[in-house]
């Protein structure tokens, strides 16, 4: 196997387990990845990894509905306000500046950190 199809499936682990361990996050892993390790331009490894993660959260679901950890209260609205972010998202995408998508994810991750460190 050429090496960067290893570093593709060493990465896909990585981002899989994540996503199974956490629910969510594969894209805080895949697009580093293959940004940074894999060489895609910024805003074709977020794209990218938004490809990546549908199949994975997929499985990921599939796992936590069998263990009973799904509260259906929140799956509709959830969903709707999903499907409009990523739409929004995607949109945004296009059209900000590779700088401002790196600043955007950087400051996100890092919210994300801190509040998970504060509790």
């Amino acid at each position: 196997m050429e090496r960067n199809k290893k570093k593709a499936v060493g990465g896909g682990l990585l981002l899989g387990a994540v996503n199974g361990l956490f629910g969510g996050g594969g894209g805080m892993i895949g697009v580093p990845v293959l940004s940074d390790v894999l060489g895609y331009e910024r805003k074709q490894a977020h794209a990218t990894a938004i490809l990546i993660i549908t199949p994975v959260c997929a499985v990921s679901a599939i796992s936590y509905f069998v263990n009973g950890f799904i509260d259906w209260s929140v799956i509709i609205p959830a969903t709707i306000g999903n499907v409009a972010g990523g739409l929004l998202g995607a949109k945004l995408l296009g059209k900000l500046p590779k700088l401002w998508v790196d600043i955007v994810f950087i400051t996100l991750m890092l919210v994300a950190g801190i509040r998970m460190v504060i509790g």
